[in-house]
């Protein structure tokens, strides 16, 4: 499965002869199918890695789609700006000597923390896992950076008999890469990373990826994030739809009677089948095929034949399961979709466990909006619920702690709590730790 995301596929067009339109859109639930079985490719003789995906492109399918929808791209951020709280921190005790409160001061001069951390917050809520990479000084005896590798940049390499993953994989996927392009950095094994550290610095190696992972109900190389049931389902085409159907509305008036979804296999296999490299010949034989499905519809239209099958049927006769056709209603009264799109929203909103008041994505004059207690509330549940997160990305830290033997230094992320009026200041910041509260 290619990308065609430089082809005109989404879209509205007339049914001729009717004071009508067909909306053609992608699937979003493939975004998560595996069409054929996954195997490891290959970079060279000695370097291999396991595909994200049948046809390694899940990832940036996956931010394709967030970026598409304005509700769905806001949630995103506005969980990696909770994840995030106050910022990471080396919280220094009363008991820590002066050497290491300035290491600790001087570590952070030297490594963009706020950036890193926001960083690997996004990675968390965009694909369920984040990887660092400590390097450590020529004598091996102190980390002096930690980094953070975009995770939909990253590859694992397929795991040894002991069911380790030995490395990992840093390029630019998107494209066909040379092995020259590849970077590959051993990964510290997530069940001992600490003993496998010292061992492997005895080897003489300075370079390690230390992988942050939420746990899933399944074990794949790529964890499937919590939010894919809303591609799976149909609340995510159903707000899409709703968007064209709006827009097709403004241009022409002509209310949608169709709505075409189409798999991107559908135009892989065509292309396949027919030879077509040429993007210009793509663009025209995407152009046909659709006028063919119009043509389709047209003619149950002449015909008065009730359309019974949800799949489209090709000039030769053959139905594709690639290409299926819902029916829409379109005498709504009104015809805005203001009650649909409100459903739709706070569909998204539930899914991704935001509440719609909290980043204001319900759209009309009349909404009900919380008190500002209520709203308190929920940013304080909202920050609380990170606390688990919080704990699986500060594992590298601690063993940046560690490894650099500063004893009495923890990695801390305060969260930032909303006040009230009486206690004259907007917010403050509080700490889950309790040796934090304590100073």
């Amino acid at each position: 499965m290619g990308d065609f995301s430089y082809l005109h596929i989404t879209g509205v067009n007339d049914l001729p002869g009717y004071h009508a339109a067909a909306a053609f859109t992608t699937k979003s639930s493939e975004v998560f199918k595996e069409a054929e079985e996954i195997s490891p490719r290959h970079v060279s003789d000695k370097v291999s890695y396991m595909p994200w995906g049948a046809d390694d492109q899940m990832p940036y399918d996956i931010i394709n789609l967030i970026e598409s929808d304005e509700t769905l791209s806001t949630c995103q951020m506005f969980n990696a700006e909770v994840c995030y709280g106050s910022g990471l921190v080396y919280q220094t005790d009363e008991w820590c000597k002066r050497k290491v409160v300035n290491e600790v001061e001087e570590f952070f001069l030297d490594n963009d923390m706020a950036s890193y951390f926001l960083g690997v917050c996004q990675d968390f809520k965009h694909f369920g896992f984040a990887v660092s990479v400590i390097i450590l000084n020529e004598q091996g005896n102190k980390v002096v950076r930690v980094l953070r590798k975009e995770a939909c940049y990253v590859r694992f390499a397929p795991a040894n008999k002991e069911g380790v993953i030995p490395q990992v994989l840093y390029a630019n996927w998107r494209n066909s890469v040379r092995a020259e392009q590849v970077e590959v950095i051993p990964l510290l094994n997530p069940q001992s990373p600490w003993t496998d550290l010292q061992a492997q610095v005895k080897k003489g190696k300075r370079k390690f990826a230390v992988v942050s992972r939420v746990p899933t109900p399944d074990s794949t190389y790529y964890p499937i994030p919590y939010y894919a049931s809303l591609f799976k389902g149909k609340w995510y085409n159903i707000k899409q739809l709703i968007g064209v159907a709006k827009e097709a509305k403004l241009k022409n008036s002509a209310p949608i009677k169709y709505h075409i979804e189409i798999a991107k296999s559908f135009w892989s296999n065509i292309f396949k089948a027919e030879g077509i490299t040429d993007r210009v010949k793509q663009q025209e034989r995407v152009n046909e095929e659709k006028d063919n499905i119009i043509n389709f519809l047209t003619g149950m239209e002449n015909s008065g034949k009730v359309l019974f099958s949800e799949f489209y049927v090709s000039p030769n006769g053959e139905e594709q399961h690639d290409v299926v056709i819902n029916k829409i209603e379109t005498d709504k009264e009104g015809g805005d979709w203001a009650t649909d799109i409100i459903e739709a929203v706070n569909m998204m909103c539930f899914t991704m466990r935001v509440h719609s008041n909290l980043v204001g994505s319900v759209p009309g004059k009349s909404q009900t909006n919380n008190s500002g207690s209520d709203k308190r509330e929920l940013y304080t549940i909202a920050q609380a619920l990170q606390k688990p997160y919080h704990d699986l990305l500060f594992n590298v830290h601690r063993l940046i702690i560690r490894f650099n033997r500063w004893d009495g230094a923890y990695p801390d992320c305060p969260f930032i709590q909303l006040t009230t009026l009486d206690e004259n200041r907007d917010a403050k910041a509080v700490s889950v730790n309790p040796k934090s509260d304590e100073q």
